[in-house]
């Protein structure tokens, strides 16, 4: 993983942790790394790692079955969606439509970027 410094450290690996669901890499029900072993992993503090866990179990995009550890949560993909879309329209999108606007870019000209930017980095690689 690689931080910036503009979001804090545990909601970016909540982030990445989202990121790898919807990429289907951690399937629903499949067991996720323990807390420790996911801080080793990225070299981050335990207590960091542990709020990124706790802020996913409060949006229902993990659960954590006592003893036996953390679990994506069978329907975490639609919870996910959710709070990022979310996210993206208050935070990001604005921005994005005040920069399109005034730069004069066209919707078309976005559109078929995004098309591109699709069948790149997506189709096929499933």
């Amino acid at each position: 993983m690689v931080f910036n410094d503009r979001t804090a450290l545990y909601l970016q690996i909540a982030l990445y942790m989202c990121e790898q669901i919807l990429l289907k890499k951690w399937k629903p029900e499949e067991k996720v790394l323990s807390i420790r072993d996911l801080g080793d992993l990225i070299e981050i503090s335990p207590n960091t790692v542990q709020r990124a866990y706790d802020f996913l179990q409060q949006r229902n995009i993990i659960i954590n079955k006592r003893g036996i550890g953390f679990f994506v949560a069978p329907d975490a993909e639609e919870h996910i969606l959710l709070f990022r879309r979310e996210q993206f329209m208050e935070n990001e999108l604005p921005e994005m439509l005040r920069n399109l606007y005034l730069l004069k870019i066209d919707m078309k000209q976005v559109n078929a970027l995004y098309e591109e930017f699709v069948k790149n980095n997506f189709l096929n690689k499933e």
